[in-house]
């Protein structure tokens, strides 16, 4: 006999499927383990109606931070984002363009990380940009905070890109392990 939903739990689900647009947050989890000074398990929202999702666990993969770092147009870099994943900071086109940028360069996924800086705590949420395109690989936003501060490491220990391991289930770590960035909150 099939267990029957608790009255409220029933209302509710209800009441939350006729609200339009009302939807929870899904994230999704990587870890930087090189270099050593942002060694910590990030938080990325993925893109809500375009890319594809992550089939594979990368446990140890480049992370690229593009040259420019928009990602509008040919990457002075594609030869290292191939194979890898991007690093992309949000401005200058839609994130599907940046996408396809990636995409067309060989890259695995994309990380359009916001160009607020001091944002730590906003998720955008990625949609189409109203056109037929559409892009393959996956593609995760990121916040501002974050992808300075990871950005900003590499330029100070002179590498090229990080060494990360995505996705990372966070269920199965401990809460004291766990690790996250001293500047953001979960």
């Amino acid at each position: 006999m099939p267990r029957a939903w608790p009255g409220w739990l029933g209302a509710w689900l209800c009441l939350c499927s006729a609200v339009h647009g009302l939807r929870i947050q899904q994230y999704l989890y990587f870890q930087v383990l090189s270099p050593g000074d942002i060694r910590y398990i990030f938080s990325a929202t993925p893109a809500r109606d375009f890319g594809g999702v992550f089939n594979t666990r990368y446990e140890q993969i480049y992370l690229v931070p593009t040259d420019p770092p928009e990602a509008c147009g040919a990457l002075n870099n594609g030869v290292f984002v191939e194979g890898q994943i991007a690093l992309v900071e949000r401005g200058g086109c839609s994130f599907l363009s940046k996408t396809r940028i990636v995409q067309e360069h060989g890259g695995r996924a994309v990380i359009i990380a916001d160009n607020a800086y001091d944002n730590d705590s906003s998720y955008i949420e990625m949609i189409q940009d109203g056109n037929s395109r559409t892009a393959e690989i996956p593609a995760l936003f990121l916040l501002g905070r974050d992808g300075y501060m990871i950005r900003r490491s590499l330029e100070q220990h002179g590498l090229p890109w990080a060494v990360i391991s995505i996705p990372v289930n966070v269920t199965s770590i401990p809460t004291y392990e766990l690790m996250q960035p001293p500047w953001t909150f979960w």
